[in-house]
């Protein structure tokens, strides 16, 4: 039993408390205040108050004041019947689709109740698969007391056709990525900590988190760097340093600027590659992007014998259902004794090279409401040459902006009809199955495909490789910058630029020569 189970059981000791939740902790700062708001569905007494304010203090550390908030909430059957069918337009809109409110019936029990999706003859494996009815219960138990349970009945009805295509809502606010988190182990003070961290996000999360956080890990690369501050106190120019760190704790890298205090700086200076340290900040906008602010360095190390939590995925779909690849054949490409010029590694892995088209630039959950994409396209390499292609439209229901029109070329009536995001998506990770990723800039199109994956529980975790990366390495003095025209016009490629097909295919060409001048893959 966790800290929570056993702070809810001494919670329902008391009688109007006995079927309880814990809806919220809210904490003041200044005044370390600590209201927790309980919700209830039976009558409570001020005894049971009291007793819940003595019972919350006990977990608190010290130096903060409880106080709590009760909540009486009892549902009645039109209320369930309007929260379920609002979930279920949010988390599955495909299945909804084929809900109207008056389809949910609601039996109500003691405490919770029993819910039942009236659905036609052909619909119930949508409905009973997938953990649907298990997610809508879990959704009712975080917001009413009691337990829920549901099921499936098969009713005569027409189906309406208009359905289909009402408007959906969002969908990537009830249904957040999961961050994980390991604890950390043999924490010690560097630099001190306002809140002891126990547990470390890992860094392949970083960008999902809002508020203040810890990463932990080995260094990779360290290196001090000097810079003058002019101090108003004392109108003195003052040498001070920062250190840029390379973190890794096996799920991903992390590059970033600390600033030491005076006092620290020496023990800062100290560290050196493979240590193992803590690093508590935040995440905060930066030149319109995400970017991690560090404020406390401490040791501190992963638990022995750490193996990195994978997410949960789906298995890769037996069949397409919505995109469909098809053969690429380019009559410029190389033959077959330009082919023996390939590398090995080129010749030997296969490689997915894609490129999205979006409603907008915010492809981080951390920084608020994730843009949509609109189209995604997508080449295979196999031995060397370009052979497979995926491309398709994607459905937005919601209009598109002038910037996004003017840039892309998209407009609203391209997107009528088109395959939602769960169908893309999933056609994606089965053409992606055993490949690695492409792209140019490829981490800001594959935090979308990222996040949209475990939207709709499939993990894109395959190694990335990225043209701009390799240009800056390779072609560094030959090129004007490293923006996918430039380099696609040094090796004479043209292309239709920002639409995701054409973009894919001309980077998977560039990705062709940048290898054959390279000659291995990048660590």
């Amino acid at each position: 039993m966790n800290e929570t189970e056993k702070f809810l059981a001494e919670i329902r000791e008391n009688e109007g408390l006995k079927n309880a939740i814990l809806s919220g902790i809210n904490v003041t700062k200044r005044t370390k205040g600590t209201e927790f708001v309980l919700v209830t569905d039976l009558a409570y007494t001020e005894k049971d108050e009291k007793n819940a304010e003595k019972i919350c203090q006990k977990y608190l550390p010290s130096g903060f004041k409880a106080s709590v908030k009760i909540v009486k909430r009892v549902p009645d059957a039109p209320l369930l019947k309007r929260k379920i069918y609002e979930f279920m337009n949010v988390r599955f809109p495909a299945a909804a689709a084929f809900l109207s409110e008056d389809d949910i019936e609601i039996e109500l029990l003691q405490s919770g109740a029993h819910f039942y999706f009236d659905i036609a003859s052909g619909e119930q494996s949508m409905f009973s698969s997938g953990k649907i009815l298990d997610e809508v219960s879990g959704y009712l138990k975080s917001i009413f007391c009691g337990a829920f349970y549901g099921d499936v009945k098969i009713v005569e009805k027409a189906v309406d056709d208009s359905l289909l295509y009402e408007e959906l809502p969002e969908t990537e606010e009830e249904a957040p990525m999961e961050i994980r988190f390991f604890p950390i182990e043999e924490f010690s003070k560097i630099d001190g900590a306002d809140i002891l961290p126990k547990y470390a996000t890992y860094l392949s999360d970083w960008d999902m988190q809002t508020g203040a956080y810890a990463v932990c890990g080995t260094i990779g690369f360290i290196e001090e760097k000097h810079y003058v501050r002019h101090n108003e106190k004392t109108n003195v120019d003052e040498e001070r340093s920062r250190f840029s760190i390379t973190l890794s704790d096996g799920t991903g890298n992390m590059r970033m600027t600390y600033f030491p205090k005076k006092a620290t700086v020496e023990k800062i200076r100290a560290l050196k590659t493979g240590d193992s340290i803590v690093v508590s900040g935040t995440n905060e906008e930066y030149n319109g992007g995400l970017s991690f602010k560090a404020s406390k360095i401490n040791y501190g190390r992963q638990p022995n014998g750490f193996e990195p939590e994978k997410r949960k995925s789906k298995p890769v779909p037996k069949a397409y259902h919505a995109v469909f690849p098809e053969k690429f054949v380019d009559y410029t490409q190389s033959g077959f004794f330009d082919n023996l010029n390939k590398p090995e590694d080129l010749k030997k892995n296969v490689f997915v090279v894609f490129d999205l088209e979006t409603t907008g630039l915010n492809s981080q959950p951390a920084m608020g409401k994730m843009d949509k994409i609109i189209e995604i396209g997508a080449v295979k390499i196999v031995n060397g040459d370009i052979v497979e292609k995926f491309t398709s439209f994607v459905a937005c229901h919601e209009r598109l902006s002038s910037e996004i029109v003017e840039l892309t070329g998209i407009h609203d009536y391209d997107l009528v009809g088109a395959p939602e995001i769960e169908q893309v998506i999933a056609d994606f990770y089965k053409f992606t199955d055993g490949c690695y990723l492409v792209g140019h800039n490829v981490n800001f199109d594959y935090n979308f495909i990222k996040y949209y994956g475990e939207v709709n529980r499939f993990s894109f975790e395959q190694k990335r490789y990225d043209t701009l990366t390799l240009s800056q390495e390779l072609l560094a003095g030959l090129v004007s910058n490293y923006k996918l025209n430039s380099i696609a016009d040094y090796y004479g490629f043209t292309f239709n630029h920002h639409r995701a097909f054409d973009d894919a295919l001309v980077t998977a060409k560039c990705f062709i020569e940048l290898m054959k001048k390279r000659g291995k893959l990048p660590n």
